[in-house]
């Protein structure tokens, strides 16, 4: 088994073109075709976590945050950047980074905070926009029925929670082959007409590739006639920051002291309380001051975030209760999430990888202290 063997597994599972522009992620140090001996997750990739790595004779490093973010003009040793990425080669040691992809999974960072806080009727807070591809094609009425299924079967006509989805119109399609043509039906040289069905059906942006392969196997013509769009409607399964709620609605204070129990922080900062039950629950792990406009459309009664400054908070308005419970507590548990993953789908394609070489860090790369 080689590296690039668990990449393939981890980007079927959160695509990294469901990654915001501005992160870097994928594989940032080492050799994809290397042979993997075992596999360290961990939240950051630090100086002590590649010697953890070293230690337990894993050679990949799955980790959520990228080590290095913006390019590197140099490596020479002078910052912590510099000087773990340098450790990484010295030891033949791989770093993939997940990050924004993992944040955008319905399944990924957030979903683990909702778990954590048993939320129920989970929704998408902020839904990632352009990720809804549609093709239309016009196939012969006698293949219709087959390249449906191909398209289906290939991962298209998925809507929401239903799936074997598409519109079919039929009518005449006319075409002429020229005298360098080989028509499947009809004679070159001749305009022919053909009774077809136009087939739309809608696909994630990520199994685009996947979806025209399937596209140009099954469909019976020399030359196939196809449009591709992007279309503006909401994804409901794919985008940053969720809403879910309790069971049963809590006061304030009781909830407040439940959230610092349950995401293990030491420190809550607030904005001011409002006197009323908490029941509709917003959370976006990391930084999310940008998604505080949402959670109050959302009719959340608070925001669960991190790295609120101090103008931020005003924002509330009184109308939710924003709370910052800490960068690192909000992605604390991303660690268990990609292990969780990993180690139900490694054993399927890689029986040959050691029992227990799929291992958490135990490092607290948490740089923010509390005294």
């Amino acid at each position: 088994m080689i590296i690039q063997d668990v990449i393939n597994s981890i980007e079927n599972h959160a695509p990294l073109t469901y990654a915001e522009d501005f992160d870097n992620v994928g594989l940032l140090v080492g050799n994809p075709n290397d042979e993997l001996r075992g596999i360290l997750v961990t939240l950051d990739t630090l100086e002590m976590v590649v010697d953890e790595a070293v230690d337990k004779d894993c050679n990949l490093i799955i980790s959520f945050h990228p080590i290095i973010f913006s390019g590197l003009k140099k490596l020479n040793g002078t910052n912590y950047v510099e000087r773990t990425v340098l450790k990484a080669i010295k030891n033949n040691i791989a770093i993939y980074a997940i990050h924004t992809a993992l944040d955008n999974h319905f399944k990924g960072v957030n979903d683990k905070i909702c778990v954590r806080l048993g939320l129920k009727n989970k929704k998408i807070l902020i839904p990632k926009k352009n990720t809804i591809k549609k093709l239309i094609t016009f196939v012969p009425n006698a293949n219709a029925k087959q390249l449906r299924e191909a398209l289906f079967n290939a991962g298209a006509g998925n809507i929401g929670n239903y799936d074997h989805c598409s519109f079919n119109i039929e009518g005449t399609g006319t075409f002429k082959g020229n005298e360098d043509s080989s028509p499947v039906i009809g004679e070159k040289g001749n305009t022919h007409y053909e009774a077809e069905t136009q087939i739309g059906i809608t696909y994630p942006k990520h199994i685009e590739a996947k979806i025209l392969k399937t596209l140009f196997r099954v469909h019976p013509y020399e030359e196939v006639a196809y449009e591709i769009s992007t279309l503006e409607n909401t994804n409901q399964h794919i985008g940053i920051g969720m809403v879910g709620e309790l069971e049963e609605a809590m006061d304030e204070i009781s909830f407040l002291k439940f959230l610092k129990k349950e995401m293990n922080t030491e420190c809550i900062r607030h904005s001011g309380l409002l006197g009323k039950g908490i029941k509709k629950v917003a959370v976006l792990g990391g930084s999310g001051a940008f998604g505080i406009s949402a959670a109050k459309k959302s009719g959340s009664d608070i925001y669960i975030t991190a790295d609120i400054k101090y103008h931020e908070f005003f924002k509330a308005e009184n109308k939710i209760i924003i709370a910052d419970i800490g960068h690192y507590e909000t992605e604390q548990y991303t660690k268990n999430l990609l292990f969780e993953y990993l180690t139900e789908k490694i054993p399927n394609f890689a029986p040959a990888l050691p029992v227990g070489k799929i291992i958490i860090s135990e490092c607290n790369t948490n740089p923010v202290k509390y005294f």
